[in-house]
């Protein structure tokens, strides 16, 4: 099994980072949650490949360094200063997409590669070390594997990752959460032609769940703080109307109120109709906290909107809005999902709403809008 190598973190930061565990370790999900605040993702970083649908396994990129994967979608590395800067613009928690088959020989063991599981537990390190809640997933190698094989095959591969992933990170705090896989679970498997095929409904669901529930039987059985640390469970194409369905089952889980759901942007049918802002769009916002309040947070299940939108281009506002100031759509979003006790993670990528050169988010009304936001959070 694949050996841990927990090492090289400052005193202080070691100091700071018990002391944040100690505080969490007692905290139920939903308490957690409001604590995460306002997020951010990592995104185009870590999760980054040259796999495709097409790819009999993952090719290698450039000298197979763990850089070469970090940046190949256009990321600069990442540096304790990138993640400092995120902190002291005001966001509280950071998501760290991770494409896991970078670097993985083909072999048939899905043995995590220690280079770039290496460079992923350094990122991790920024996170802590800069005070931060931590979300590290599965992300695009998910798919990868669900389209080439069966769920039977799925839940065994899938649980052979995580326990590795699990067992490599079974003593860090509690501020280090597990998100299962992205946006994939229900997804359509490759035919002979190598095409994809939608798999029938019941399949989809039963694919779904039996993954999620792998996902958390696999991190629970190796121990350590992994036994009730909080875990994130993946809804059907992170799809708000799919997730809230009665076919979507909750995991079962031996520790006590340590789960949340994640789903992906509640306005995603209005955004690419290019209706944001319009009275429309809001009510739609609403109906879909309503079906997750429903189905989730009423019953003490905290959601994680893994992403949400940081940006909405002027073509993407309704063409009978007058003001089209991004940030004050994106605003309106996250006081929405934050009054209703959801955690909002901004999908952005370098040199999109956040700088990674700058250290800071880039637009001055943006700024002030997350500035505004997260100093009523932490009155």
């Amino acid at each position: 099994m694949f050996k841990k190598i927990i090492a090289g973190i400052a005193l202080t930061s070691i100091m700071m980072i018990m002391s944040a565990c100690n505080n969490v370790s007692s905290m139920t999900a939903q308490e957690i949650a409001k604590e995460m605040g306002v997020g951010i993702n990592l995104g185009n970083t870590m999760e980054s490949t040259s796999a495709s649908n097409y790819s009999f396994w993952v090719p290698i990129v450039g000298s197979n360094r763990p850089s070469d994967y970090e940046t190949c979608w256009g990321a600069v590395e990442t540096t304790q200063e990138i993640i400092d800067g995120m902190k002291a613009e005001g966001f509280d928690t950071v998501r760290i997409p991770v494409y896991w088959g970078n670097m993985m020989a083909d072999d048939g063991t899905y043995t995590l590669n220690p280079e770039y599981a290496a460079r992923v537990k350094e990122i991790v390190d920024y996170c802590q070390k800069a005070g931060l809640y931590t979300v590290i997933n599965i992300h695009h190698f998910d798919e990868f594997i669900i389209r080439r094989h069966t769920t039977e095959e799925c839940k065994e591969i899938f649980t052979i990752i995580w326990s590795q992933i699990a067992e490599y990170f079974e003593e860090y705090p509690y501020t280090l959460m597990f998100e299962g896989y992205n946006e994939y679970l229900g997804g359509g498997k490759l035919n002979e032609k190598r095409e994809v095929e939608d798999r029938p409904k019941d399949e989809a669901y039963e694919l779904t769940n039996t993954l999620n529930q792998a996902f958390v039987d696999a991190v629970r059985s190796t121990g350590g703080k992994n036994s009730d640390r909080v875990l994130i469970i993946s809804g059907y194409w992170t799809n708000i109307d799919l997730t809230t369905a009665p076919e979507f089952i909750v995991p079962t889980d031996s520790a006590e109120n340590r789960l949340m759901v994640s789903v992906h942007y509640v306005d995603n049918s209005f955004f690419w109709a290019k209706r944001v802002g319009s009275d429309e769009w809001l009510q739609y916002i609403d109906d879909q906290i309503e079906l997750l309040n429903n189905a989730f947070t009423s019953k003490n299940i905290p959601v994680f909107m893994g992403e949400t939108s940081s940006k909405y281009p002027d073509e993407n506002i309704d063409s009978s809005i007058t003001d089209r100031t991004s940030s004050k759509y994106v605003e309106i979003v996250l006081n929405k999902l934050l009054e209703n006790d959801i955690v909002p993670v901004l999908w952005d990528v370098n040199d999109h709403f956040y700088s990674r050169t700058m250290y800071r988010i880039k637009a001055d009304d943006d700024r002030q809008m997350i500035a505004d936001i997260t100093a009523k959070l932490h009155d």
